[in-house]
């Protein structure tokens, strides 16, 4: 059966839902050889995948996900989660990471699922664990996180083990230099099925189908985003340069637009001002960055990507006031405090 998907996907032609559903079946599969999943992934890559295949592929993995047993208060807020494909190549310091802390320390119930380093240096698990935040929960221990603490992080490895024998297929493909799906489903597959999400792309194309297909998974409230450094894009709100931004909210319809940090109060910056290193390293410059110790570049990063995340959660009207919030939650040492209780 994947064969023959293999062989429609090469003439250019679409899945419907249920041959999506098949497929997962089968690259799920400890039947089915690495070499004949590699060769489905590569033709759905060459022809494309649409916003309707993705939003497929991501509900059936989603799923098959370990799911998180959440109380009724948690499950009738917004649960947020902040992070980017990655793939930009750019090796900043974990933005989104200190992004999910500000927005927790703000009051907002933040699930941050991730993974360790893939393309940089220093993956969310990396940092976090460096930082002495719990990086292996339960589900059952994620859940009383999130209620007690307004935070939890859940490894990607350890909620979806049907990705274990995709594993192989995604390697093949890798070693050819072929990029597949999982590149971009990752920030889809969140087992806490969040409410509103604030998700990094390194390509500005990809910001409309991505958003599209967070529409179509059920996200109340959703925004994509791709910055501008120079003639490269990074998967997160550049302070650099313009950005590339789609999104939608239940009291409003589904929208794109370009934001320029000119027309924000931030100050000239460069890719150097944002380098990160090792998970040592950059757990350092998020301690600095939540105490007010850092003010420059950095921060300024944060601020602007907090508060869209502030904003994507309805905890404020808009990307301004988002700002204006994180500033607030950093200077009064609500985001120090929050990294000291979630580390005790």
């Amino acid at each position: 059966m994947l064969t023959t998907l293999t062989e429609q996907l090469l003439t250019g032609t679409d899945l419907s839902s249920e041959q999506v559903a098949e497929a997962v079946r089968h690259i799920t599969s400890e039947e089915i050889s690495a070499e004949e999943k590699a060769k489905f992934l590569t033709a759905l890559a060459n022809k494309g995948e649409s916003h309707e295949e993705l939003a497929a592929f991501a509900g059936e993995l989603r799923d098959r996900a370990t799911e998180v047993p959440l109380d009724e208060a948690t499950s009738a807020d917004e649960i947020l989660d902040v992070c980017g494909t990655g793939g930009d190549g750019l090796n900043t310091f974990n933005i989104s990471t200190t992004v999910a802390l500000v927005c927790a320390a703000a009051g907002i119930t933040v699930a941050k699922h991730g993974n360790r380093a893939i393309t940089s240096k220093s993956g969310s698990a990396d940092v976090l664990e460096a930082l002495g935040i719990p990086t292996d929960l339960s589900p059952t221990d994620a859940g009383i996180a999130l209620s007690e603490h307004g935070f939890a992080f859940l490894f990607a490895p350890l909620y979806h083990p049907a990705f274990k024998n995709i594993m192989p297929a995604r390697k093949l493909c890798a070693e050819a230099g072929q990029r597949t799906l999982f590149n971009f489903l990752g920030p889809l597959l969140n087992p806490a099925q969040p409410t509103a999400q604030l998700i990094g792309v390194p390509r500005a194309e990809l910001t409309e189908p991505l958003a599209k297909v967070l529409q179509n998974l059920g996200i109340r409230r959703g925004m994509v985003v791709s910055g501008r450094v120079g003639d490269k894009r990074m998967d997160e709100l550049s302070t650099l340069g313009e950005n590339a931004i789609a999104e939608f909210y239940q009291d409003r319809g589904f929208t794109t637009s370009t934001l320029n940090p000119s027309d924000l109060p931030l100050a000239e910056a460069t890719l150097e001002d944002l380098a990160g290193g090792d998970a040592a390293t950059n757990a350092n410059i998020i301690r600095s960055i939540l105490s007010g110790e850092i003010k420059g570049p950095k921060r300024e990063a944060v601020l602007l990507n907090a508060g869209a995340a502030l904003f994507v959660a309805n905890k404020t009207d808009s990307i301004s006031t988002g700002m204006e919030l994180a500033v607030e939650v950093i200077d009064s040492g609500q985001a120090s405090a929050k990294l000291a209780e979630l580390t005790a």
